[in-house]
């Protein structure tokens, strides 16, 4: 694939690999700087491992009351689209005009993020859609790649979707690459689900282990993407606790990059935005389109 030279947004999305904790600090600290001494900006806003928090503490000396420090366990929490939520609702409350603030960001790679192939490449598409979703927006971003718990295949496929080195692609082109790898069949155990499918999905991640309360949760996920989809043609469900999947296919097309990334502008969700809300409870939601119609998979747990 070529290359394509990045469309110029408000959204300055910058990416810092290092391989130690000096090369971190060097790489960190000049960009709170350039933070604290933007008019118009709150303070800067440092999200990292505890460790390297500590780090910029000492390097920034009288200058640490001026930074908020987040540990990155508390801002990376869930699926990938609970961190554009995360953003987005620190954006609206907490910074500057145009959504002016400086960000430092470290994902949980040597956690959640990382722990298999299916979810890392869920954080890679919400890195590349990140040039979308915040394009409006006149935020600074750093995304902070250790080399010592994101391996090499990580780094090489986030530097694709960060618009200041030599490989970027368009994030609708990295997004449609990243959908082409075809989901795995359902398993022959997989149980065809029929209307009502609330009390259906209820009944049966009951019956395959999740708590009341998960199992209400996922009823809820699954439903909003059904609202979303409309009329069926099938679904499907299988797994045991903790990871319940289930299966919708409809003969809708659905092909927006952004679907159910995009927060809705109010609380209420209304008819098209469910996938948010499904995106927000599960592990993770699949989309493909075939040209005919479109599957959704959704994973809770």
């Amino acid at each position: 694939m070529t290359s394509t030279p990045p469309a110029p947004t408000p959204f300055d999305h910058r990416m810092a690999v290092y391989g130690a904790d000096d090369e971190f600090v060097a790489a960190a600290l000049p960009f709170l700087v350039e933070g604290l001494g933007a008019p118009g900006e709150p303070p800067p806003v440092a999200i990292a491992a505890p460790d390297k928090l500590d780090l910029l503490r000492e390097a920034l000396g009288g200058d640490t009351k001026s930074v908020t420090f987040v540990p990155h366990t508390e801002w990376y929490t869930g699926s990938a689209a609970n961190a554009v939520a995360q953003g987005a609702g620190y954006l609206a409350a907490h910074a500057g005009p145009g959504g002016r603030v400086h960000l430092l960001m470290e994902p949980v790679w040597n956690g959640r993020a990382g722990r298999s192939v299916r979810e890392t490449t869920e954080w890679i598409r919400y890195e590349a859609l990140a040039n979308l979703l915040f394009a409006p927006l006149a935020t600074t971003a750093l995304c902070a790649y250790d080399t010592r718990t994101a391996g090499a295949a990580i780094i090489e496929a986030a530097r694709r979707a960060h618009p200041d080195t030599a490989v970027y692609e368009d994030p609708v082109r990295l997004a449609a690459e990243l959908d082409s790898v075809p989901l795995p069949l359902p398993p022959a155990t997989a149980q065809p689900l029929t209307q009502p499918y609330p009390e259906a999905v209820r009944s049966g991640a009951a019956a395959r282990g999740l708590a009341p309360a998960d199992a209400e949760l996922f009823t809820e996920a699954v439903t909003a993407a059904v609202t979303a989809l409309g009329p069926l043609t099938g679904a499907l469900m299988w797994g045991e606790a903790p990871a319940c999947i289930c299966e919708l296919r409809a003969p809708r097309r659905l092909d927006d990059p952004l679907a159910g990334f995009v927060p809705p502008p109010v609380p209420e969700l209304e008819p098209g935005q469910g996938l948010w809300f499904s995106r927000q409870v599960c592990a993770y939601v699949d989309i493909r389109d075939d040209g005919t119609g479109t599957t959704v998979r959704l994973q809770y747990g």
